[in-house]
């Protein structure tokens, strides 16, 4: 029950969007574009230190868009960063990168050896990642899903993708609350002590169920919305405007951009 109200809180909360914040006051069109040059930037950069700069950055940003520090920072670290620094441990040692030794030591008579190379390329490759995955969840948390979506199509992205990903997002909310309410409904009939097999049964059970209301949601949700006019564009109520602030927070975006790039 923990673990689905952590996935809910890092996935679907859309609570910051609506605060009075730096990014949240931006122009989505300005905020994509810059947090676009930024992600490029992060690619295109092979110093860790100015990576870092980028990232210490975010966090500013974060704490100006007054998004909380420990929530930004277990949304951004849980998922893809976390499972990037395991796939990126082996580079750490002279087996997979050969070079200067910065610490050896044994395992079950068995010596490794870290290489500076080896973990250069290690801390590079995890700060790309992690840096890459924070200005996107930036960019998630200070703006409305469905202002992010109309962004989507003004940039000229296919209307099949931007549907699949409304519809994606959408349904996993849904599929989160369905699990929620198959849990609790399980625990309020059975309690707290259950044995594996009559569990095991349970589970069965209820991945069945589960997979069958998926299907029929799916088509439920789907007909909904043709009957209520949808035609695969999103729709928002206000226009988007660019106001002076958008064109200075372009304008420094630009000018860190180019100072890092020649850097």
């Amino acid at each position: 029950m923990n673990a689905l109200s952590f996935f809910k809180e890092a996935l679907l909360s859309e609570n910051y969007a609506s605060y009075d914040g730096l990014l949240q006051s931006i122009d989505p069109r300005i905020k994509t574009l810059t947090i676009l040059f930024f992600i490029i930037l992060v690619m295109a950069l092979k110093n860790v230190y100015l990576i870092l700069y980028l990232y210490i950055l975010c966090l500013i940003l974060a704490l100006f868009s007054r998004i909380r520090l420990l929530f930004f920072l277990k949304r951004t670290w849980v998922f893809i960063p976390l499972f990037s620094l395991f796939i990126a441990l082996p580079a750490l040692f002279s087996v997979f990168s050969p070079g200067e030794a910065l610490i050896s030591f044994k395992i079950f008579a068995i010596k490794l050896i870290i290489t500076k190379q080896g973990f250069d390329a290690a801390a590079l490759f995890v700060m790309r990642v992690s840096t890459s995955i924070s200005f996107v969840v930036l960019l998630a948390l200070s703006t409305r899903h469905a202002q992010i979506l109309r962004v989507l199509r003004i940039f000229k992205i296919p209307q099949v993708f931007v549907l699949t990903i409304s519809m994606c997002y959408r349904y996993v909310y849904l599929f989160a609350g369905i699990l929620e309410n198959t849990y609790m409904a399980i625990k309020s009939r059975v309690g707290g002590r259950l044995h594996y097999r009559k569990g095991q049964r349970i589970v069965a059970w209820n991945i069945a169920s589960l997979w069958q209301r998926s299907y029929q949601l799916n088509n439920d949700v789907y007909n909904a919305m043709i009957s209520r006019g949808f035609t695969g564009e999103p729709v928002i109520l206000e226009d988007f405007k660019i106001h002076a602030h958008d064109l200075i927070w372009l304008f420094c975006c630009l000018v860190i951009f180019v100072v890092l790039w020649m850097i």
